[in-house]
């Protein structure tokens, strides 16, 4: 692993006028040391992180930073400009400027650096010593924290004349008191001692000192590199200045120590310096808190400890905590509800699938070896022949049957759970049977489970008497809410959801010709555009809800979705072998178990290849993908199952022409990433050949 920073990344006479000439003059020196891979990419992400808040601190200080894929190792530049530079601080432009580059995925030891450093930034004689350096090397050795001598032989010798000065001082006053002393007693007398018979008095019992107030502490901010340690530190000490136990937990990007629960539990108020949303927040229920952006704790942290001291003497408390719902945990404050929205239709189908792979896979086999007229078989319960075949493909449907039976009130209750927790599941489940019941299918239990989760939340905004809380998740809650829940969805919204799933089964069935290719086109670029993500899993979970009642339609479907799925694995696992050196040797590395999750129709496969070189990687598989949607569409290829890649070809309708759709798109997108990879290493380097292949760095990206 490199220095965070060196010599060359220091510019002690920077030049720019304004903060994003800064940046990019920064930028340049990272990149030319291999450090960035795509300047303008980065730089992009550096002017998204600041649009988010600035970067200015008082003291002429400006620190951008941000995360970003386009870093491959954490890295620090530092300039220092003579005329300053405005980054937005309270007190004017900034001499001292920190760009702060970190990988994606973070590191914790780097970034545990890059907190200590902004600690620094909060010590007046690191910054002086940054401002009087005179050589590039001398102020990264100063930053890196291994040659402090400069500051520090600095203060020694302010200490130390002060020191001389005060001995020198205190010798002369010590000498006149023991002149003064020899002149007042008279020679040959004793001093005067206690009298004998004097009875001691005994001493005063020492007053026990008053327990000082205790403050917790939480700071975090966007990025969670620099304001996060630097409000950190500030609050710190301001606590130390004022008498005050300050205990702060940094909700960084190196992760974060949870603040012991017993000291939590004894804090007498609360400060929460963030610009993001505090994780478990509710641990503070019930006490003093004052909360505040995170450059409140770094510009008047005394203020704060102040306020939040006041308000625990006048009896201001927080009102105790809400459930929180467990998709909600981890939002941000600024998520907006379509976000909300996305993160509780994604919990609903995370819990699905576990059914439709076990279910659809066992339906599947049970086709193979009984044929497709096995569901017309009896009750395994009531005729079962151990020694014929059919029995046994008859119990696998019948098992299979039973385990897909569960995909609606599934997919309904675990999107009203993400809602609201743990009361959301009884109506989200009762929703999601109705909806099978009067056949509204996959749509009907998506609505019964909004339904259900908004009606739960809507019953927890109720102010309840504390007599009736104990009984309300138990009984009222489920209650009041499957009433609420089976109304609409049997005499309301059900019908014509209903309705709207017949319309759409029908469609899908009576599709063929220039339309089906159109619809094997978009859901092959959804499947290729994130991976993995909630784009791919509305297009997993459109053609998977069409196996509940499958018809011709929805087997084209779930054929087309499938085999777009397995296109970007195997796409960057084909262009790492046949121009392997447009590749990091780690990149390298996945493409040979890309190979293996492609062809298991795990597309996640791609996603260390898309998050090294996103703006090449993810166009060229929805290229593929979608290449390979309209041919499996065009091909009339079925597909029962809803899992398995080529480990399923023999449940596949048209195997051979399925294969050559897939190979077909997989070729499309190889040839396109080694173009648009070729292009660039005409232009920059291959990236084999720079500092940017290092193992580590991509590992982090990804």
């Amino acid at each position: 692993m490199s220095e965070l920073i060196t010599a060359e990344l220091v510019d002690l006479d920077l030049s720019a006028e304004t903060k994003d000439a800064a940046a990019r003059s920064l930028a340049e020196r990272m990149a030319a040391s291999g450090r960035v891979t795509d300047l303008e990419g980065f730089l992009a992400d550096v002017a998204a992180r600041e649009a988010q808040m600035p970067t200015g601190l008082d003291g002429g200080i400006g620190i951008p930073h941000c995360r970003s894929t386009h870093v491959t190792e954490p890295t620090l530049a530092f300039g220092r400009s003579a005329s300053g530079i405005d980054f937005g601080a309270p007190d004017g432009p900034a001499d001292l400027i920190f760009l702060i580059a970190a990988p994606a995925g973070g590191d914790a030891d780097h970034l545990s650096i890059l907190s200590t450093l902004a600690r620094h930034l909060m010590d007046g004689e690191f910054t002086g010593a940054l401002r009087s350096a005179t050589e590039p090397g001398r102020a990264a050795s100063l930053i890196r924290g291994d040659a402090p001598e400069a500051a520090e032989a600095a203060a020694a010798d302010a200490t130390g004349a002060a020191a001389t000065g005060a001995d020198e001082a205190g010798a002369g006053e010590a000498a006149e008191e023991a002149t003064a002393a020899a002149e007042a007693t008279p020679p040959g007398t004793a001093e005067p001692s206690t009298p004998a018979a004097a009875e001691p008095t005994p001493p005063e019992p020492a007053a026990q000192p008053a327990a000082p107030f205790r403050i917790v502490a939480i700071t975090s901010c966007p990025t969670g590199i620099a304001h996060t340690y630097m409000a950190a530190e500030s609050l710190e000490k301001a606590g130390t200045a004022a008498g005050v136990e300050v205990f702060v937990e940094t909700q960084g990007s190196a992760g974060f120590k949870r603040l012991d629960p017993q000291l939590v539990a004894d804090a007498d108020g609360v400060i929460l310096a963030h610009d993001v949303e505090v994780r478990d927040k509710e641990r503070f229920a019930g006490k003093p808190i004052v909360d505040v952006g995170v450059k409140a704790g770094i510009n008047r942290p005394a203020e704060l400890i102040a306020e939040v001291r006041q308000k625990a003497a006048r009896g201001e408390v927080s009102a105790p905590a809400r459930p929180t719902a467990p998709m909600d945990k981890g939002a941000g404050a600024t998520d907006s509800y379509a976000t909300r929205l996305r993160k509780w239709l994604m919990t609903g189908v995370s819990y699905m699938v576990p059914f439709v792979a076990a279910g659809g896979l066992l339906i599947a086999l049970a086709f193979a070896i009984g044929g497709y007229t096995i569901n017309k078989a009896p009750s395994v319960a009531d005729h079962f022949v151990w020694t014929e075949a059919t029995s046994w493909a008859a119990l696998l449907f019948q098992i299979g049957g039973v385990a897909f039976g569960f995909l609606v009130p599934v997919l309904a209750g675990f999107i009203a759970y993400g809602m609201a927790d743990r009361p959301g599941l009884v109506p989200g489940f009762v929703g999601g049977a109705i909806a099978l019941t009067i056949n509204a299918g996959f749509l009907g239990g998506l609505i019964a489970g909004l339904i259900a989760g908004a009606v739960v939340m809507a019953i927890q905004r109720v102010t309840i008497p504390p007599v009736l809380r104990g009984i309300m998740p138990v009984v009222v809650i489920p209650l009041i809410s499957s009433v609420i829940v089976g109304f609409l969805m049997f005499l309301v919204v059900g019908k014509p959801v209903a309705a709207l799933q017949k319309g759409l089964t029908d469609w899908l069935s009576g599709l063929s010709g220039a339309n089906a290719i159109i619809l094997g086109a978009i859901l092959g670029l959804m499947m290729c555009f994130d991976l993995g993500g909630p784009l791919n899993k509305v297009a997993y979970a459109f053609a998977v809800g069409g196996l509940a009642n499958p018809n011709e339609g929805s087997l084209k479907v779930m054929a087309a979705v499938m085999a777009a799925g397995m296109v970007p694995p195997l796409a960057m696992a084909l262009a790492t072998t046949v121009r392997g050196r447009l590749f990091t040797k780690a990149e390298r590395e996945n493409g040979k178990a890309a190979w293996v999750l492609g062809a298991s129709f795990i597309t996640e496969g791609a996603i260390p290849f898309a998050a090294a070189d996103p703006l090449r990687v993810i166009p060229s598989a929805m290229a593929g993908g979608a290449v390979t949607g309209a041919l499996s569409m065009a091909f009339g290829c079925t597909l029962r199952a809803p899992h398995g890649g080529i480990f399923v070809v023999p449940l596949i309708g048209q195997p051979l022409l399925y294969l050559l759709a897939i190979a077909i798109g997989t070729c499309v997108s190889t040839a396109l990433v080694i173009l648009l990879k070729g292009l660039r290493g005409a232009s920059a380097g291959s990236p084999a050949d720079t500092p940017a292949s290092d193992a580590s760095g991509v590992t982090v990206a990804a």
